[in-house]
């Protein structure tokens, strides 16, 4: 079974890595485990884990935030 970093997840699913772990601190999705590896602390992403996140990003994520164009004002003479 293939494993996943944070950051490749993030890349297959279209969003931005802080995207990403925004949703895991405010625990919009759950994340698997932190793992021990090769003396670095990772998160290792299955197909399941990342079917849930694309699941949650279907049913949630708009996009790139910013900011918002105003709109002009017609001039009246």
């Amino acid at each position: 079974m293939k494993r996943y970093s944070t950051v490749q997840v993030a890349e297959l699913l279209g969003i931005g890595n802080d995207t990403l772990h925004r949703w895991i601190h405010e625990g919009k999705i759950e994340a698997p485990e932190i793992q021990l590896v090769g003396g670095v602390k990772v998160r290792l992403w299955t197909d399941v884990d990342i079917e849930r996140v694309k699941k949650y990003k279907n049913s949630s994520f708009w996009g790139k935030g910013g900011r918002r164009k105003r709109k002009r004002k017609t001039r009246t003479k």
